[in-house]
């Protein structure tokens, strides 16, 4: 058992990391958009309104190049905490893991090769349903192709995620499913009251529990495109869904399109996991009992105040952030303490320029 990850939810989560010790692990950023992150107030997902839908894209480019293309800036709070593909890129790096990036309704197209899906971005939730009733559908397809390709190549596939406002989608699809519970947020003063409002009214406007219902009227093409890779990837591998919150709604709607349960677990940090305002771990709960890892990094004890502000309950996870992290300590064996080396070494080579 590695001493930097605490497991919850399900016994056999020490079983599952043993197996993947000095295993071979495949990254996989899926990149969306959704309109609901305008909703002002809803996240800090980019340091204006007007960026908002580059940071997904930007993401993807600094996690291959170190810098973006999209835009000439590298994703940030409005006050200059950097994004968690900072933690990415660093976790990646220090044990040689490949990324790919899937491309499932971004606003903007990443200047850089990726599997393209051509799915339209998720609309405002508040205004009218997310994605038709096709859009899902196909989605799902798509994610089951790109799935049957990655899980055939590994050990672990790792699947992260970067959609601005993704919380409040989760927050509706989980909501509208019947699922108790409160999602994350990027903000230290977590907006619950105003998501919990917002999935409530998209709850009243969604008659079906139908999964596929639920996911077209209040969810985004993020989370049939996870379900989908899920489903196929995990009938022949391991699979980390790596992220917070938004992986519940993810794995929720992965009940109707299917995936093996004995090869799925969750990984997020530890920041996510002691949020006092979500409970990721009893919503993951309630809808499967599979293992969920919590990553405990060393951000607290930075020199540098954008990366100790992920300890004090800004960012959180994001970008995969946790499940890269568990992916290069079961590969190499590296710990928090020298990822954080890692992590200053890359900030101060990119960020701060």
């Amino acid at each position: 058992m590695h001493k930097d990850v605490d497991v919850f939810v399900q016994k056999n989560g020490e079983k599952f990391l043993e197996q993947l010790e000095k295993k071979q692990f495949l990254f996989s950023l899926v990149i969306s958009y959704t309109e609901t992150c305008t909703i002002p107030g809803i996240t800090v997902a980019g340091k204006t309104p007007e960026v908002l839908p580059y940071t997904s894209p930007a993401d993807a480019e600094f996690l291959n190049f170190g810098y973006c293309k999209c835009i000439d800036a590298i994703p940030m709070t409005p006050d200059g905490k950097p994004t968690p593909a900072l933690l990415t890129k660093t976790a990646l790096e220090s044990a040689s893991i490949p990324n790919i990036i899937v491309n499932a309704g971004s606003k903007i197209a990443p200047q850089m090769p990726c599997f393209e899906t051509g799915l339209t971005h998720g609309k405002n939730i508040t205004v009218e349903p997310a994605m038709s009733i096709d859009d899902v559908t196909h989605a799902v397809e798509y994610g089951r192709m790109i799935g049957r390709a990655l899980g055939s190549t590994t050990d672990c596939l790792v699947i992260g995620e970067s959609i601005p406002g993704g919380t409040t989608t989760a927050q509706a699809v989980l909501t509208s499913l019947g699922i108790d519970g409160s999602v994350s947020s990027s903000m230290q003063e977590n907006p619950l009251s105003l998501k919990q409002k917002i999935a409530n009214d998209v709850a009243k406007r969604t008659e079906s529990k139908n999964q596929f219902d639920v996911v077209s009227n209040g969810g985004d093409p993020m989370i049939p495109t996870v379900a989908g890779i899920l489903s196929t990837a995990s009938a022949q591998t391991k699979v980390i869904l790596a992220g917070g919150t938004q992986m519940a709604a993810v794995l929720a709607f992965g009940r109707i399109t299917g995936y093996n349960r004995d090869n799925v677990a969750i990984a997020t940090t530890s920041y996510v996991t002691d949020d006092k305002t979500a409970n990721l771990v009893n919503m993951i709960s309630q809808i499967d009992q599979i293992p969920v890892f919590s990553v405990r990094l060393a951000l607290g004890k930075s020199k540098i105040q954008g990366l100790r502000a992920f300890a004090n309950g800004f960012v959180k996870e994001g970008v995969g952030a946790g499940g890269a992290s568990l992916a290069a300590m079961l590969k190499i064996g590296i710990d928090s303490d020298q990822l954080l080396a890692l992590t200053e070494k890359q900030y101060l080579e990119t960020i701060s320029q």
